[in-house]
């Protein structure tokens, strides 16, 4: 049965969240710490902290490791599959439909409307490990990892996986 689960856990948010990997990490979210229960919303940014310093896609690294936390290599193995299936079944099946209509203005207009979904979806998560953080750690240290971190990207343009694993390294270290 935790296989099933794992597979639900990966392709529901496969097939309902538009835009690939950070559209769909609310979701998956969602299933494996409010419906499953699997994980807190500390580890899960902690995973998703990991699965964005290593290369390659979020979505499959965060599910084999999870599916592996909850059922060992045949459930990362259910759950990278789980990941991949919706992608590869619409590329299957919808490829030609879509580029027969790509130029349709209903198409396009779809589109506009579902861009601002996503961006809602990831300010609710960011919210939400903001809030976390605040609780777990402090205001002071979160303050000064989120100003450490813009200044670190956005002024010196250092590579996101290296911030990253600075923000981790400093807080194995002094939290």
């Amino acid at each position: 049965m935790i296989y099933w689960h794992i597979f639900l856990a990966f392709f529901i948010p496969g097939i309902v969240g538009y835009g690939g990997g950070p559209a769909s990490i609310p979701l998956v979210e969602n299933e494996v710490v409010d419906h499953y229960g699997w994980m807190t919303v500390p580890e899960f940014s902690e995973v998703l902290a990991i699965g964005n310093a290593l290369p390659g896609p979020i979505a499959t690294k965060m599910a084999g490791y999870i599916g592996y936390e909850q059922g060992g290599i045949l459930g990362a193995v259910v759950g990278i599959i789980a990941t991949v299936a919706p992608s590869l079944i619409l590329m299957i099946f919808l490829l030609g439909l879509l580029l027969r209509y790509k130029d349709s203005p209903k198409v396009k207009r779809m589109t506009n409307y579902i861009r601002p979904i996503i961006a809602i979806l990831l300010g609710v998560m960011t919210f939400n490990f903001f809030f976390n953080a605040y609780i777990d750690i402090g205001i002071t240290q979160t303050i000064f990892l989120i100003v450490v971190s813009y200044l670190l990207l956005e002024k010196w343009k250092v590579h996101p996986a290296y911030v990253i694993t600075a923000s981790l390294a400093y807080g194995g270290f002094f939290l």
